[in-house]
């Protein structure tokens, strides 16, 4: 399965469910097209982390950037939400003819029968890029707090911190 967006009308880092449980996807949609992969917690990150600093290394060799800020685009994810595979790579490029950065979610799916190879294309602008990146900071840290200990997600009910061997009272007073 190959699905290219070389001009894509969307493309965002959302979730689905609670905190806790979340499935990060990225979606992408262009006309009547409309596509999601899912992530990792730390693929999404990364990857909208990474597309920050590639816009960064590009405005300093004097490409035309927008500067960082909020993103434009903080709206739910569009329906139906169908997830066309889980990303197993992820590769990032900038495509100096056509001025945009390139993302693509590669998957392999090995059955008993056959090795399907999935890739999802998405060219981006330097300002949907941007915005992108923004959205992917934002969406990641909109999840459960972190333990000031160890620096794991705290669950409602707390959690067992390594760092006090187990401890439950409070480590901070």
């Amino acid at each position: 399965m190959l699905l290219e967006f070389d001009r894509p009308d969307r493309c965002i880092i959302g979730t689905v469910g609670k905190p806790g449980e979340r499935l990060f996807l990225l979606q992408v949609s262009q006309g009547n097209r409309l596509a999601a992969v899912a992530l990792e917690k730390q693929q999404a990150q990364l990857l909208g982390l990474r597309v920050g600093e590639v816009l960064d290394q590009l405005s300093e060799l004097g490409h035309d950037v927008p500067e960082r800020r909020e993103p434009a685009d903080m709206g739910p994810l569009d329906a139906p939400v169908e997830v066309a595979f889980r990303a197993a790579a992820i590769g990032l490029a900038w495509d100096q003819e056509r001025g945009r950065i390139v993302v693509e979610l590669f998957s392999v799916d090995v059955d008993d029968e056959t090795d399907e190879n999935s890739l999802v294309q998405v060219l981006l602008t330097p300002t949907m890029a941007r915005d992108f990146s923004a959205r992917a900071e934002l969406v990641v840290a909109s999840g459960r707090p972190a333990c000031p200990a160890c620096g794991q997600p705290l669950d409602p009910s707390g959690h067992i911190c390594p760092r006090a061997n187990g401890y439950r009272g409070p480590l901070f007073t």
